[in-house]
């Protein structure tokens, strides 16, 4: 039997546990042609994920009520009706908050697991989190050695692959973290060259203190206060991939990074992007990611809890800031 955890309600502000509803004792679906039964092992937490719970405009349709949560999962194949995909095999695609799920040859993120790391990898440093950080910093951050590139969430699970990809480029990367014990993690364990306390009494002073020589690309992730921070530091020519705004994602009346910026007398180049705008060469950035992994060259950590009802409470904390890495929910080892 299948269970699976829906959206109940939708938020007035910050998620609430009884937004959330979970529903057992479910028939199995059945995969029909093309398609595969799996049995998700692992779920990823991501902050997008608050604004599918909304019913406001936005890239891409809300939950509906009563729906289940959407997320991405690494996934075991139980029962295959595609050709290329046998029972055993682990794949990754968007199973959603539930044990089992049908996954379609037809969906573009559908890719196999690569077996030499562990296949948590797969939803975080070499899944959508670390192509995010990969197509954002290339191809709207442009960086070129000697730069400097500015990441908010640095200890993230986008934020950090950001940083150690800069620091590949030949730039110097500049984290924005909460609280010491990240800023130190930032530093120490993933090579960046400085990382400022956003919870530090005099944060503008302490960025301008990191970043002598001004910004030239800010990877944003968090808008509010740090942006307010960084706006006085952009150099001319300076570009913002903007991936996110979580500081804001819980607002009634959110102010926007595209607000911000666009007020500026000279705005920088900016602009909101997905993921999924470059889907030809998707395969070819995790092959990247994940041989820099096995090289060492870049680095990753995770936030992992047991269970699926455990879900809602991980999402809630992720939204605060309470993760320290890659957040994951382990649905069976």
């Amino acid at each position: 039997m299948n269970r699976r955890i829906v959206l109940a309600s939708r938020p007035a502000a910050e998620p609430t546990a009884e937004n959330f509803r979970l529903e057992t004792d479910l028939a199995l679906p059945e995969p029909g042609s093309g398609e595969m039964l799996v049995k998700n092992l692992y779920l990823s937490v991501d902050p997008y994920m608050r604004g599918r719970m909304s019913d406001r405009a936005s890239y891409a349709r809300p939950v509906a009520l009563g729906e289940v949560m959407v997320g991405g999962t690494v996934a075991r194949v139980v029962t295959s009706r595609a050709d290329g995909y046998a029972p055993g095999d682990v794949v990754v695609g968007y199973g959603g908050w539930q044990d089992y799920a049908i996954f379609s040859t037809k969906d573009r993120q559908l890719l196999k697991v690569d077996p030499s790391l562990p296949i948590s990898t797969a939803l975080g440093v070499c899944g959508m989190p670390g192509v995010t950080a990969y197509f954002g910093l290339n191809k709207l951050g442009q960086p070129k050695p000697g730069e400097t590139v500015v990441v908010s969430a640095a200890s993230g699970a986008v934020g950090s692959v950001v940083g150690q990809i800069a620091k590949l480029k030949g730039c110097r990367a500049v984290g924005v973290a909460g609280g010491p014990a990240k800023c130190a993690y930032v530093t120490s364990e993933l090579g960046f060259d400085a990382c400022v306390d956003h919870r530090a009494p005099d944060l503008a002073g302490a960025l301008k203190a990191a970043c002598p020589g001004g910004i030239d690309v800010y990877f944003e992730n968090v808008g509010g206060k740090v942006l307010e921070a960084v706006v006085p530091l952009l150099n001319d020519g300076s570009r913002v991939p903007i991936c996110g705004f979580i500081s804001q994602y819980n607002a009634e009346d959110p102010v926007t990074p595209f607000t911000v910026l666009g007020a500026l007398p000279k705005p920088p180049a900016h602009r909101f992007f997905l993921v999924w705008e470059w889907p030809e060469e998707y395969p070819g950035a995790v092959a990247e990611l994940v041989a820099w992994v096995k090289a060492g060259k870049i680095r990753y950590r995770e936030d992992i809890v047991d269970g699926l009802a455990a879900a809602p409470g991980a999402l809630i904390g992720v939204l605060r800031g309470d993760n320290f890495g890659k957040k994951l929910v382990r649905l069976e080892d």
